[in-house]
């Protein structure tokens, strides 16, 4: 296995698992909180989507295809490059109204896409090159960056498993 696909790999289990994680949902099960202050399961999916847009667009020199493919309309919201999630409150995230589950896996499809169409377009040696995105400080390399990515969609896609399976123990889904 070379290390493109090794990569790659990772980003498509994600999509793998996350179809697991939203099998069978409503949308009404995708907005439960656990708790008032907790993420919901649509919440928590957009968010750990959301940054794989904003990177595999910025280091490709593209718009996000939140804007440019229209997500936001399908999702009900502001067409706001710079709103991923990071930072919000828990009344933002209680605001949150996810969309379906088609729809929520077509954007992480459309997202894995992109980046599956950038890692492949990288050779080894790109990986120790430097990134001089705006919000990288230091600049890290790009195999950190795809590193970097990649745990936070993991950590998410955990993340929103726990929220299933607490809120189906509560007999709340």
């Amino acid at each position: 296995m070379d290390w493109n696909s090794m990569v790659l790999y990772g980003y498509e289990s994600v999509a793998e698992l996350l179809a697991v994680i939203l099998r069978g949902l409503s949308v009404a099960d995708l907005n439960v909180q656990p708790h008032p202050d907790c993420n919901s399961i649509g919440w928590t999916v957009w968010h750990l989507t959301r940054l794989p847009d904003d990177v595999s667009s910025s280091l490709l020199g593209e718009d996000q295809l939140w804007t440019a493919g229209g997500w936001h309309k399908k999702f009900k919201m502001p067409a706001d490059p710079m709103d991923s999630g990071y930072g919000h409150t828990p009344e933002q995230v209680r605001a949150f109204r996810s969309p379906g589950v088609k729809v929520q896996m077509a954007y992480h499809n459309a997202v894995l896409e992109r980046m599956r169409r950038y890692i492949k377009s990288l050779q080894l040696s790109d990986l120790s090159r430097t990134s001089d995105l705006p919000w990288s400080n230091p600049n890290p390399t790009l195999g950190q960056i795809l590193q970097d990515v990649l745990s936070d969609c993991w950590l998410h896609t955990g993340e929103a498993s726990y929220i299933r399976g607490l809120l189906k123990a509560e007999g709340r889904i």
